[in-house]
This record gives C-alpha cells, sequence and structure tokens, in this order.
C-alpha cells in the first residue's frame, strides 16, 4: 500500500478543527498547536496568525517573568505561586526554559519536573521549551509560544527563563513583569548590579531567606537601586523576601507585582506589547543572517579567512544576495554556480 501526504484542503480541515478544539479549551489542542508552533513551518504560521487575530478581541493574562541565576529556587518559587494564585481561583499556564545540551540539542526539562504536584490540576498547565542555544535565557520561539497560550484563556502565564545568569535580558521584552530572584549567597547589592540584570527587575526577590546574611542582602539591594539614574517618576523595584521550600513570601511577591501593574497603568502596558513585538521581530531577523552566515559560500569563507574581504563587505554581500533571491551565493569575484554550501 503506498501512503500519499495529505491533500491542502486536508490540511486545512485539520487545521480548522485544532483551532476549534483549542477554541473550546481543550488542553490537547493546546499541546499540539505549541508543538506547531515551535516546530515553525506554514501550518505553525498559519495557526499562529489565527491564534493573534483572535487576541484583539480577549482580555490578555498577566505574564509575569521570572529569571536569576541557577539554583536560587525559581522552579520551587514559581511551584508556590501556582498554588497560590489556584487558591485564588486563577487559571494559570507555565512556560519554563530548560537548557539544552551542546551536544544532543536535547534538555532534561528539570523544571517541569519541581512542578509535579500540579500535574493534575486541570487549572493548571505547564509547557517546557528547550533553550536551543539561545543566548538570552529563553528560547528562540518563545514568543509564538506565549502567544498560544495567551490565546488559550489563562488568567496569569509564568514564564521562567534558563537560569544562565546576569545575561538573560530577553525576559524583560516578553513579560509584563519581570521578577529577579537572587539568594544570600549570590554576592552584594552591587555585584548584582554590574552586569545589567538588575536594570531589567521590576520586582526583586531574595530567596532562601532563611539563610544567614538574607537580611542584609535585601538593604543592599535596596541601597544599590539609589546609585542608579532615576527621577521623580522612577519606579523603584520592592525587595520581598521569600522561603519558596517552606511557601512563604509568595503573596507578597504578587502584592509587589500588583503596584509595578499599577505604576505601569493602561498606557505602560501598552508600550510593553510594543517591546514584546519588537523583540519578536529581532530574534526572528538575527534567526534569518544565522542561516544567511552558514549557508555563505565556500569561495566568500576563504575570501574572508585570507583577507581579501573584509566581515562587513561579506556580510553586504551575503544581504545583497538575498535580495536576488540566492541566499550565500555572493563572493569576490565569483559567480554564484561556483558557490559550495559552507558550514
Amino acid at each position: 500500500m503506498t501512503l500519499q501526504a495529505p491533500s491542502v484542503s486536508q490540511a486545512r480541515s485539520g487545521l480548522g478543527d485544532l483551532l476549534e478544539r483549542y477554541r473550546g479549551g481543550e488542553i490537547r489542542a493546546l499541546s499540539r498547536a505549541i508543538t506547531l508552533v515551535e516546530t515553525g513551518g506554514a501550518e505553525g504560521h498559519a495557526l499562529l496568525q489565527s491564534v493573534r487575530a483572535g487576541l484583539q478581541d480577549k482580555q490578555r493574562p498577566t505574564v509575569l517573568g521570572l529569571t536569576g541565576s541557577p539554583g536560587s529556587g525559581k522552579s520551587t518559587l514559581v511551584a508556590v505561586l501556582i498554588s497560590v494564585l489556584r487558591s485564588q481561583g486563577k487559571t494559570v499556564g507555565v512556560l519554563a526554559v530548560d537548557p539544552s545540551s551542546p551536544f544532543s540539542g536535547g534538555a532534561i526539562l528539570g523544571d517541569r519536573i519541581r512542578m509535579l504536584g500540579h500535574h493534575a490540576d486541570p487549572g493548571v498547565y505547564v509547557r517546557s521549551l528547550a533553550s536551543r542555544g539561545a543566548l538570552g535565557g529563553l528560547s528562540a520561539r518563545s514568543m509564538q509560544v506565549l502567544s498560544v497560550m495567551e490565546g488559550f484563556g489563562f488568567d496569569v502565564l509564568l514564564l521562567e527563563t534558563v537560569g544562565v545568569g546576569q545575561s538573560e535580558l530577553d525576559v524583560a521584552a516578553l513579560a509584563d513583569h519581570t521578577v529577579l530572584v537572587v539568594t544570600p549567597a549570590g554576592g552584594d547589592g552591587v555585584q548584582a548590579f554590574k552586569a545589567g540584570i538588575m536594570e531589567i527587575a521590576d520586582v526583586l526577590v531574595v530567596n532562601k531567606a532563611d539563610l544567614p546574611g538574607a537580611d542584609r542582602t535585601a538593604r543592599e539591594l535596596r541601597a544599590a537601586q539609589m546609585f542608579a539614574p532615576h527621577d521623580e517618576h522612577t519606579f523603584f523595584p520592592p525587595v520581598v523576601q521569600t522561603i519558596a521550600s517552606r511557601s512563604e513570601g509568595a503573596q507578597a511577591l504578587l502584592d509587589a507585582v500588583q503596584s509595578h501593574r499599577d505604576h505601569l497603568g493602561a498606557a505602560g502596558l501598552r508600550a510593553k506589547r510594543l517591546e514584546r513585538a519588537r523583540f519578536e521581530l529581532r530574534s526572528l531577523v538575527q534567526q534569518r543572517a544565522l542561516s544567511l552566515a552558514r549557508s555563505a559560500g565556500t569561495a566568500l569563507l576563504e575570501d574572508v579567512a585570507s583577507g581579501r574581504v573584509s566581515a562587513d563587505e561579506a556580510t553586504r554581500q551575503v544581504f545583497a544576495s538575498l535580495r536576488h533571491g540566492v541566499p550565500g551565493s555572493a563572493s569576490a569575484g565569483a559567480s554564484p554556480s561556483s558557490s559550495e554550501t559552507g558550514p
């Protein structure tokens, strides 16, 4: 028996059925929709466009991003936040980005393991994404997946980053409110401010506050804020102490998030949405640029390596070739037909 690929009409019918089940609140349809969008391709693109078109008429959920160094207790804190939010009758979606292996490309998805206590709750949905080498603490597809989860109708979305340290700045572009989680053993307030991650925080959390030095860390964080540029309109991120392992401090954290939301107002939230669009556009442009760099012809790479052509000029040639519909084919002194696929 010969297997045949589904026709275009069959594919469209299947997508329509998936969208109907997704809009009807079926979790399996949500999972399938996320997989399609994360994978990419025409079907995933069409689904994403339909979902985003529907978002225009919906009340969007609050998106809370949590970042911080590995071991600071982000996943445990997320699990506690879920419990508090569920006790208030709110539905919760969690998008947890786990680091990928540089060798296999796989991920352990350990964040999801720490949230297993909520797996039987129909009001909670946890999805893990592999970072696939993304440097900003998030997967390159995080924005698209987040949109699919927004369209499903959750009250609150919790976005947890990889946990690679002070370079995790992308979360601020996606989240309405960014929470930075530190621990008493993570250095003083000045150290935390050095690389810029403190500047994206809307709420500062000193987790594991039962450890020695927690009060001192909280004081230093408050004091360090005064050294940053500010004026009479500056919002100083509240500093909250939590002990996630004992489920302590989660409500104080949510209250601090609400204070930031009140500060933003409708205009501030609209600005956040624009920043999300900027982040997504930038991410897709970067992906395309990386693809072009990988497809650059061997002749062009040899010209750059030998110094005959500067990297800046080679970049201009590659983008020029894209405009002419022949990605990566340009090379100094070489015709398009002479190029080969590079690494």
